[in-house]
């Protein structure tokens, strides 16, 4: 009798590229995780992390490359990017707006110190055309190009009429060869400024994502893995990595994004806290009745509200590699955690110990401590073209730093230097180490994949820091370092809180930081007794959560549900999810029976209204199947919603706007 083999269930692989460590799952529907594993992330050159990760995921299955019939990532490059202030620096072209727009939204903080270029032009509400004048933008462009890695170009109402956005882009493209982001096409919401906002966001974040994704597309190709490569965006989607590339600023929250998706997927709870703590970030949010809740106001993180759809996730500066400072002032200062990111002791020990354990041990020597005591810089390693545009100063200590720690007590020649080291550490050129929570968990024993050594020296040199008294702050490197994980926790249990009560309308900093709620918090024993509880329970994400959630519960008053596989969240909820796109379409009357519509790069003018919503649909359609294509599926199902708005008057019904939706929806493809 012939046996017929059974055809191998189609395994999709799972990559999440984090601040510390890049994770990778291999899953398919009929066994769920096949394997799992993870390497240190190599901002440098992401390539590397990613075969390190993908390499030992395919070496645990022992499956030949060829089974992989899809690649799904997130990340949380461009997360992290927005909340330490990174990303490349780029031209913004503001086209109809005038110097005092920069004042509203943030988007002069968002700017800092990249150029910015006025040109007269834009359109009114309903799309008709001012007088478009580019010579600012002409003069400005041969010194531009050599200092800029790209450009954002927003006009006043271009989500009306797109042509001056298109006219700027051309003249852009034409002239310097650089990547150029248009308002119109991340957003049709108005709001010039915001739009201008996300815009120059997105032309920061592309260089960034680009590297990811020809990083991993390299390695997929050298390991003879044929298989689509998608990407999650910041609502839980999936989207190929050629659409993202376009769209980087709509990865933001791609990585917690895809936690709720996996959270979900490996706990079955309907109703929960999501508290993802990595690295970098905590990142926080609600499920309710199965589904993530959607922020409708736009993503917000590292300060900055943009017009991006995405979760509605609280991002925190809070991780196990955040910096560890003291509180100014007071006899017994308390520790404070974030919200920059440093690179453990621990960790650079584990390639620089012939470097970082001498120097450490030459600070421990002195008989005071010093300020910049367990702190070194090295260059993180990214191309050179992206240190363009760097002051005299900055291109000066930046020359003097190589690709080895070097101590900041010897490196730094002033304490001008602090907030030059701080620039270049904002442009991502620079790394910054020193003594953080990960070090504080080896110095204990708690974790054990780097540099012990390294780590309680760290913690030995910060033990030495003074009081207010002059006396040093612990009496041992492992009583220094219980203060720090004990500190962790319970700044853990404040942003969940905090986020809590956002969602109950509240304003949640100022809540949770109300003497009442710490009190709560720290059960603290008075006459009045206080508690404070969440209605639901906490999934704990991350591969650090079993250590720093252990002493939840007491602190919000709910039970803490760490998983088996939370340590690779991300990555299971990359593989999970559906490709997800939208196209919207508005139809106005800007004179009686006259109806216009304004959908993707086309205007056009109806006499009839009837004619009119029946051309945007159609338009729309077209414009949600082609991007659902380019998004990564073929199986797309679209559905429509409509939102006409009209006024009776005197028992006239008299037409006034109407908003065309148009969402498709499918699995991704996957490789025959």
């Amino acid at each position: 009798m012939n046996v017929i083999p059974q055809a191998q269930p189609a395994l999709f692989l799972g990559i999440d590229t984090g601040g510390t460590y890049t994770d990778a799952v291999l899953w398919s529907e009929a066994t769920g995780v096949a394997a799992k594993a993870k390497a240190l992330t190599t901002r440098h050159d992401l390539a590397v992390g990613i075969s390190g990760a993908v390499g030992a995921v395919l070496e645990k299955a022992a499956i030949e490359a060829a089974a992989v019939k899809l690649v799904s990532m997130s990340t949380t490059l461009a997360t992290n990017a927005l909340v330490e202030g990174q990303g490349g620096r780029v031209a913004l072209v503001m086209i109809g707006f005038s110097e005092a727009d920069l004042a509203r939204d943030g988007l002069q903080r968002a700017l800092g110190t990249d150029p910015v270029v006025f040109c007269p032009g834009g359109h009114d509400v309903h799309g008709n055309a001012q007088p478009l004048d580019l010579g600012a933008l002409e003069e400005a462009l041969p010194q531009l190009a050599g200092s800029v890695s790209g450009f954002a170009v927003c006009a006043y109402f271009a989500t009306r009429n797109p042509a001056h956005e298109l006219a700027a882009r051309s003249l852009i493209r034409e002239r310097t060869g650089l990547p150029v982001t248009a308002s119109h096409e991340l957003s049709a919401k108005l709001g010039g400024p915001r739009r201008a906002l996300t815009t120059l966001l997105n032309a920061r974040l592309i260089s960034m994502i680009d590297r990811l994704a020809a990083a991993t597309e390299g390695f997929l190709e050298k390991r003879g893995i044929a298989a689509p490569l998608m990407v999650v965006r910041g609502d839980g989607a999936l989207v190929s990595a050629a659409f993202a590339r376009q769209r980087p600023i709509e990865t933001i929250l791609s990585g917690p994004a895809a936690s709720l998706v996996g959270a979900r997927h490996m706990t079955g709870l309907d109703d929960a806290v999501v508290s993802d703590i990595g690295g970098t970030t905590t990142d926080v949010a609600v499920l309710d009745g199965g589904r993530p809740r959607l922020d409708p106001e736009g993503a917000t993180v590292g300060g900055f509200r943009t017009m991006v759809e995405a979760v509605a996730m609280r991002t925190f500066g809070l991780g196990g590699d955040s910096e560890i400072s003291l509180e100014d002032g007071g006899l017994t200062p308390r520790i404070l955690l974030g919200p920059r990111r440093l690179v453990p002791l621990a960790l650079a020990g584990m390639a620089h110990a012939d470097v970082v354990i001498p120097e450490l041990e030459r600070q421990l020597r002195a008989p005071n401590p010093g300020r910049m005591d367990g702190r070194f810089a090295l260059r993180t390693g990214v191309p050179d073209r992206l240190a363009a545009g760097l002051t005299g100063p900055e291109a000066k200590l930046f020359g003097t730093i190589t690709a080895t720690p070097q101590p900041l007590d010897r490196l730094l020649a002033s304490t001008a230097q602090n907030a030059t080291l701080a620039r270049l550490v904002t442009r991502g050129l620079v790394h910054v180490l020193g003594f953080t929570p990960s070090d504080a968990a080896h110095t204990l024993g708690r974790q054990a994949n780097w540099n012990r050594d390294a780590a309680r020296l760290g913690a030995e040199l910060f033990a030495r820091r003074r009081d207010g008294r002059g006396q040093p702050i612990a009496k041992s490197p492992e009583a220094i370092s219980e203060r720090v994980l004990a500190a962790l926790t319970r700044f853990s249990a404040e942003v969940i809180l905090e986020t809590a009560f956002a969602e109950d309308g509240l304003d949640g900093a100022a809540t949770v930081a109300h003497a009442l709620v710490q009190r709560a918090v720290d059960g603290h024993d008075g006459i009045a007794r206080l508690t404070v509880a969440l209605d639901r329970p906490v999934i704990g994400l991350g591969a650090s959560a079993p250590l720093h959630y252990a002493g939840l519960p007491p602190l919000v008053g709910n039970s803490c549900l760490v998983p088996d596989d939370t340590d690779v969240a991300n990555a299971l909820g990359a593989v999970v999810g559906q490709v997800r796109v939208s196209a919207e379409a508005r139809v106005s009357q800007p004179k009686e029976g006259l109806f216009r519509i304004s959908a993707g790069d086309l205007v056009k003018d109806f006499l009839d209204e009837d004619e009119a919503l029946a051309a945007a649909e159609a338009e729309i359609r077209r414009l949600v199947a082609g991007k659902a294509g380019a998004a990564g599926t073929d199986t797309a199902e679209i559905t429509m919603d409509r939102d006409i708005k009209s006024a009776t008057v005197e028992g006239q019904r008299s037409f006034i706007e109407a908003i065309l939706v148009a969402t498709a929806s499918g699995r991704p493809r996957i490789a025959a």
